[in-house]
């Protein structure tokens, strides 16, 4: 069996001017990256005229099994193409902590894959790197500023702004900089997190335009001084420096699929720390170049989907006509307490167990008030009876379920799910929200942790529930919260699977976003900087003498 990479190396490209032909784009709208990659003007996402329908993917929650949201969109996307629908795939940007830490690639799978897979994988253009730029100047303004006579009475002690790699290193996460005398800078504690869940990030993914970016960015709450007043990147002078650094990259990136079927990919915020969306820029583009527009969230529902609706959609004006619940056999298998070993053996106890995770799921996205299907994704170790028993859960929820064999059969293999979202496509939808704008930030926390993930109540520690006072107290107590926590489990603890209720969750810190506009919530033992596994898949990674990469998934 060939592997991702194989596949998609054997790939025939079509050359990406001619797949910008394809959605009406002329040369002078797109900037071509070498052959087979390009950027569309951002400014093109506000032109008048028709709109497309939205779909977003998103998946029970996460498993060592594997769900494959990806795999699923780009497939779906191709099979829309081939039931003559025209149709944009809009994905996240993949970071290079889960390339090289524990996931390998993230483009997709089998024959539902968006290439060039290498690049798409490894730098790509180049947003994440000017991301991480914009940040690390940012960082470096407010140490420079403390050091050049402190004209903003900044405590060293309070400087809330964190340096931030694009690199799972948990050796970062706590450090002491300004060592070493006096022309060293000024000494504190310090530390990294990884750049996708950076708050750059998020306002790269949220701005509607350049001004709104450069606007964001000098809202961002920086450190406190010595009598707790906040101090930004606004007044430090950054803001208009590091949209410089952006402003090539906020133009959206083309790519196409194995099918020749394009691609929008833009953005990379991780869903368990951060919100977990492309951005807003790259959806807006889509929708106005094509009739249905296939986006994905991260992880489970109840973190990418969550967030997608109550950020994104909230701030963005966004409402998809369509949800994708993607489902494997084997990861329902272990939700249902199947051992990883067992994993591809038919057990329809362990499946019946294990599918309370997707009732769940089912459960939240129609209480946002959205037309509803469940993908399974299809794996060779699956049997009928296990397909007709998700089926049959299915049929008992009303919900309507459809196999995809995209991993094998590429966009012929999702045009039975292509058709079942066609199918409960709505026109006109409206979301949910799971809070009011209004509502205190405590109870918004507390509301997603009782509606979405079905807890019975939050603890908080003293320092989150300080931090939280002063931030209502600077006026920020209207904004969303982002929920940073295990993505494995509906709880902040990653052993509770399936569908766990009435346990209690603890708040470890919270964080403001003021540019982004919302308030970070970490929970449980979630980190920012995640580190490598014990067997990093960057072992495995090589290049030959004459530049063909292999081990990418």
């Amino acid at each position: 069996m060939k592997s991702d990479i194989q596949i998609a190396q054997e790939a025939t490209l079509q050359p990406i001017a001619e797949v910008a032909k394809k959605l009406g784009l002329t040369e002078d709208e797109i900037s071509l990256y070498g052959k087979y990659k390009a950027k569309i003007d951002h400014k093109l996402a506000k032109r008048e005229g028709k709109q497309g329908k939205l779909i977003l993917v998103t998946a029970i929650s996460p498993t060592p099994a594997g769900e494959g949201k990806t795999t699923i969109s780009t497939g779906l996307a191709d099979g829309l193409n081939a039931l003559g629908k025209k149709t944009m795939l809009c994905l996240r940007e993949p970071s290079l902590g889960p390339v090289f830490g524990i996931k390998g690639g993230a483009a997709g799978g089998g024959y539902a894959q968006v290439v060039p897979m290498e690049d798409i994988n490894l730098h790509f253009t180049g947003d994440l790197h000017a991301i991480g730029a914009a940040n690390n100047l940012l960082a470096a303004m407010v140490d420079n500023s403390v050091y050049q006579g402190n004209p903003h009475n900044i405590d060293p002690r309070r400087i809330v702004w964190k340096r931030c790699v694009d690199m799972n290193d948990r050796q970062l996460r706590f450090v002491t900089d300004g060592l070493g005398g006096k022309v060293n800078g000024v000494p504190r504690e310090d530390g990294f997190d990884i750049t996708v869940a950076s708050e750059v990030m998020a306002i790269f993914c949220l701005a509607t335009d350049l001004k709104d970016l450069k606007e964001r960015l000098s809202r961002i709450v920086v450190a406190y001084t010595y009598d707790g007043q906040p101090v930004t990147a606004g007044q430090i002078g950054a803001a208009g420096a590091m949209t410089a650094l952006l402003k090539d990259a906020f133009d959206p990136n083309l790519v196409q699929t194995l099918e020749n079927n394009p691609a929008i990919i833009h953005g990379g915020p991780f869903a368990n720390i951060a919100h977990g969306c492309n951005s807003v820029m790259a959806t807006r583009l889509s929708l106005s170049l094509a009739d249905y527009v296939v986006t994905e969230a991260g992880f489970g529902a109840d973190l990418g989907a969550e967030k997608f609706l109550d950020i994104k959609c909230r701030k963005a004006g966004l409402s998809p006509n369509a949800v994708v619940i993607v489902a494997t056999v084997r990861a329902l298998k272990h939700h249902g307490g199947c051992p990883k070993d067992q994993l591809g053996v038919e057990n329809l106890e362990y499946l019946t167990a294990g599918a309370d995770n997707l009732r769940r799921h089912v459960e939240n996205m129609r209480n946002f008030g959205l037309p509803v299907c469940v993908a399974i994704n299809a794996f060779p170790t699956d049997t009928a009876a296990e397909h007709d028993c998700v089926k049959k859960i299915c049929a008992e929820l009303g919900v309507p379920c459809a196999l995809a064999e995209v991993f094998a059969k590429g966009g012929q293999g999702g045009t039975e799910l292509a058709k079942t979202v066609l199918d409960i496509m709505q026109d006109d939808t409206a979301v949910n929200f799971t809070y009011p704008d209004e509502m205190p930030l405590k109870e918004k926390v507390l509301s997603v942790a009782q509606k979405i993930y079905r807890a019975k109540d939050v603890t908080w520690s003293a320092p989150a529930l300080k931090t939280l006072a002063e931030i209502e107290a600077m006026g920020y107590g209207n904004l969303p919260v982002c929920i940073a926590k295990t993505q494995y489990s509906f709880s902040d603890d990653a052993k509770l699977l399936a569908a766990p209720s009435d346990f209690t969750m603890t708040v470890r810190d919270v964080r403001l976003s003021a540019g982004a506009g919302f308030v970070v919530v970490i929970m449980g033992s979630i980190m920012t900087m995640p580190g490598l596994p014990k067997k990093p898949a960057a072992e495995n990674i090589d290049v030959d003498e004459n530049g063909k990469i292999t081990g990418l998934f």
